[in-house]
């Protein structure tokens, strides 16, 4: 029997993502605040995404429900310049600022993914790891850095831009794997999902 897998998700990107390789899932969202204790990128990615599948988990209510065959993946994207992480823009400002410090310049992009396994008898199992990618972006002008902002684009986007919409015509080129850029690393997810039975 083949286990029903929740992603702990409010990306589009993820849901696009995991639909585009045939994994079938459901969606649920943890209301819960985001707070982490890690220092380095890699862990706090890895926190996150396990806090995100724990608390779906709780509100799912997954280890005391009958419903025992369950997958529940949780994920956190964050981009990295200089040891700053640059999440998503409070606002067109603050887009900007991300903006002109990327362009023409390399950066890293980490995104965690966290599995937590509920097997028939109440048994949990979880794993969970970081995956990075280096990004190099081509110098831009001002006018293409404010004609970027103006198309909304960066407004939910973590580092103030998608590598998959209107900023790609600024990307020179990837270290790594394209996918974890735009938010789940799919070929590693679906290997630890073989490996975890959910086929």
């Amino acid at each position: 029997m083949k286990k029903k897998i929740i992603l702990g998700s409010a990306s589009p990107r993820r849901r696009e993502l995991l639909e585009q390789i045939g994994v079938e899932f459901e969606v649920r969202v943890s209301s819960r605040k985001e707070v982490y204790r890690s220092l380095d990128p890699a862990s706090i990615v890895k926190e996150l995404a396990l806090a995100k599948a724990e608390n779906v988990a709780e509100e799912l209510g997954a280890a005391d429900t009958q419903e025992k065959d369950l997958i529940v993946i949780g994920a956190d994207t964050v981009v990295v310049l200089d040891g700053e992480i640059l999440g998503k823009p409070k606002d067109e400002a603050d887009a900007e600022r991300m903006l002109k410090a990327l362009q023409g310049r390399a950066h890293d992009v980490y995104t965690g993914a966290a599995f937590l396994t509920y097997g028939r008898n109440g048994e949990k199992e979880v794993c969970s790891y970081a995956v990075g990618t280096k990004v190099y972006v081509n110098p831009m002008t001002e006018k293409e850095i404010r004609a970027y902002i103006a198309t909304g684009e960066p407004s939910d986007k973590a580092g103030a831009y998608g590598i998959q919409g209107r900023f790609a015509a600024y990307i020179e080129k990837i270290e790594g794997d394209y996918y974890n850029v735009v938010g789940l690393p799919v070929s590693r997810v679906y290997e630890t999902l073989k490996e975890l039975g959910a086929f």
